[in-house]
């Protein structure tokens, strides 16, 4: 699965209809709404607002809306675009000018699949990996030993605090995830003890 970290846009014409694709990170429906009535202020007097997002990796939820088009014409076909690259924690708002002349539901379906796949094909996707967060503690005599399980696990730290001890908030690849924790479980003799915290996404 991919994601992005920024807004990417399309345009064009169709039979005098103008297209405007706009292609967002959403980590939330709040997120996707606020991004939605934004676009509405700013192109008030649009015909359409047609949208579509997905949201969650680990388990995906999607939704779509026509705003007033013909059922099953705008919101799918961006939906459809959206699974079709695999992306998630994302929404697009297809904005539409009518230009007098009516396209037919093949039309807007046509229409509204490629104003939201040209925003896709100009966007710098980036890969989402499931991983299992860890937090490790240790004395500071132990950081070389840390690095090295860093680098053969490929650990990434979430989060740290350097106090009496250090801890580490870190997250493991699902992949690397048993041969991990089988490792660091052999060196409790060094003080160093670790505990699972869940599952999640980078």
């Amino acid at each position: 699965m991919k994601t992005i970290t920024k807004t990417y846009e399309s345009s064009f014409r169709e039979r005098g209809s103008k297209f405007m694709g706009y292609l967002f990170p959403a980590e939330s429906e709040e997120e996707f709404q606020e991004q939605l009535d934004t676009l509405k202020s700013k192109f008030p007097d649009a015909t359409h607002h047609c949208w579509a997002w997905r949201l969650n990796p680990g388990q995906p939820k999607e939704f779509s809306s026509d705003d007033g088009e013909p059922s099953g014409s705008a919101g799918l076909p961006i939906l459809n675009q959206l699974k079709s690259f695999e992306v998630v924690n994302v929404g697009i708002v297809v904005v539409r000018y009518y230009g007098g002349t009516k396209l037919g539901k093949s039309g807007l379906i046509e229409a509204y699949g490629s104003a939201a796949k040209h925003c896709l094909e100009s966007a710098r996707l980036i890969s989402i990996q499931p991983v299992q967060l860890f937090e490790i503690r240790y004395p500071y005599p132990e950081e070389n030993t840390i690095n090295k399980l860093k680098n053969d696990y490929e650990l990434s730290v979430q989060d740290s605090q350097y106090l009496e001890n250090i801890k580490l908030k870190v997250a493991c690849p699902k992949k690397n995830n048993r041969l991990f924790e089988k490792e660091i479980s052999g060196l409790e003799h060094l003080e160093i003890t670790f505990k699972k915290l869940g599952e999640s996404f980078i």
